[in-house]
């Protein structure tokens, strides 16, 4: 990691390393995290983030776009993810295919993935292919073809994808139908894959106008870690990136979900051997200042053995196969997701009276300080494991960036995970687990009896 190793012991953070200013008496001076970063607009709006990075000689290129499912309205769901798919499908000077065929010859591989909130395009390469790079960016963000052909050959490829991962996975299934839901005002409710009819009738006016709108420089932030210079970076940046012209703002999301009134509950019947129960409430924006506790408190309850819904539901009740959690940062307040998988013949309605009763407790006891302790060592020992890979460092550089507004909030979050406090978390917990606040979703295996898998009453206390 840049010549340094993080050692965590409790919650104290010690950076050892050889790359400190020297002070008057010899000794090396500790390195501040994040020292050498350097940014820098262009005047087409292109927001570029390099960190450099020489310790091996390779490079993670980063490129974030503004837009996900959150960007969609009826019609048009899944379009974002859809770009995923045509921006590796040929330009003005790569033709289909040779996009990945450039980049493999020069020792680089490549991923994007879509969210609610964002489309982030990946790349990792040696960093004597740096040039070719930003050559091979700067071709598909400037000249993407639209060839209907490859059109209708990727929109068969998308439904394939939302067949495997949605109408043919029970917990896919289920989860989209939860979402649609819990959101009845704001676009998270769609499902960023899109609606099956909505894949099946996107036109090229539909594409080309969406693609003009949010794959502009100025709704992308590029960054850059590993083996080089930011001037190099910037440089180039110029060159290949800086001709392409910038477009009007998108227009903003400012619908802003209600409060939602009473519990919601779906039931979903499919050809399955187990139960599935999920429960979803309307949770945080990246930016809320209860983000930090809200991690560390879904750690708490859900990661390990040793967490609490595990021991509770897997190892002492028995009745859960696993329990889960889901959340991530978001622009506008998204869900936090419960998702417990049941045995063959489980009873979904003790599964669901344990966890009520047990979110009941923790907003009304709080955690103690030990699980307090714990969480921090934890959730700060995470933080720093995730930042020894030149793509970890891009993916949380950006990711802070994007939902918090600044990358250099990235750095000040060992800080304010210690800062959180034991009556934060139980109130957090209070203010969460509200049973009029959450969509409780129930898979029910082809047969099984409707009474097993919705109580009637559901468990007191939320």
């Amino acid at each position: 990691m840049c010549g340094h190793r993080w050692l965590v012991v409790g919650a104290a953070l010690l950076l050892v390393g050889t790359a400190g200013a020297q002070t008057r008496k010899g000794k090396a001076e500790p390195a501040r995290p994040g020292a050498g970063i350097e940014e820098r607009t262009l005047k087409n709006g292109l927001k570029v983030i390099v960190w450099p990075a020489q310790d091996i000689p390779t490079v993670a290129f980063f490129n974030w776009f503004r837009v996900g499912s959150r960007n969609e309205s009826p019609g048009i769901t899944g379009l974002s993810h859809f770009f995923e798919h045509m921006m590796f499908n040929g330009a003005k000077k790569y033709g289909p295919g040779e996009f990945d065929r450039v980049m493999e010859a020069a020792g680089g591989s490549n991923n994007a993935y879509t969210s609610e909130d964002v489309t982030v395009y990946q790349d990792w390469f040696p960093r004597t292919a740096l040039e070719t790079i930003f050559e091979l960016e700067a071709d598909r963000l400037a000249h993407l073809a639209f060839d209907p052909k490859v059109v209708e050959s990727e929109r068969g490829v998308v439904y394939s994808e939302r067949r495997s991962s949605v109408d043919n996975d029970n917990m896919g299934a289920l989860a989209e139908q939860v979402q649609a839901t819990a959101f009845v005002a704001h676009p998270y409710q769609y499902p960023v894959i899109g609606w099956p009819s909505d894949i099946e009738s996107w036109r090229l006016e539909d594409l080309r106008r969406y693609f003009q709108t949010y794959y502009a420089p100025n709704n992308a932030t590029l960054v850059v870690v590993g083996a080089v210079t930011p001037a190099e970076v910037f440089t180039l940046a110029e060159k290949f990136l800086g001709p392409i012209p910038a477009q009007p703002a998108p227009a903003p999301v400012r619908t802003q979900e209600p409060e939602q009134q009473g519990e919601r509950r779906v039931t979903v019947r499919r050809l399955a051997q187990a139960p599935l129960l999920q429960m979803a409430w309307h949770g945080l924006a990246a930016t809320d200042s209860d983000a930090p506790a809200l991690e560390m408190l879904m750690g708490l309850l859900t990661e390990g053995d040793s967490s609490r819904l595990h021991r509770k539901l897997v190892e002492e009740e028995q009745v859960a196969l696993s329990v889960a959690s889901h959340f991530g940062p978001s622009l506008d307040p998204s869900l936090v997701w419960v998702l417990v998988e049941l045995p063959p013949g489980g009873d979904v309605a003790r599964v669901e009276a344990l966890l009520n009763a047990e979110l009941a407790r923790l907003g009304q006891q709080g955690v103690t300080e030990a699980e307090l302790r714990k969480a921090k060592n934890k959730t700060v020992a995470d933080f720093w494991r995730g930042l020894e890979t030149h793509s970890s460092r891009a993916q949380l550089l950006g990711s802070y960036e994007v939902f918090q507004g600044d990358w250099r909030k990235l750095f000040e979050a060992p800080a304010r995970y210690e800062q959180v406090t034991r009556e934060q978390m139980r109130k957090l917990a209070a203010k969460l687990f509200i049973q009029d606040h959450r969509t409780v979703g129930v898979l029910v295996p082809t047969g099984a009896a409707p009474e097993q898998a919705v109580p009637a009453t559901p468990g007191a206390g939320q």
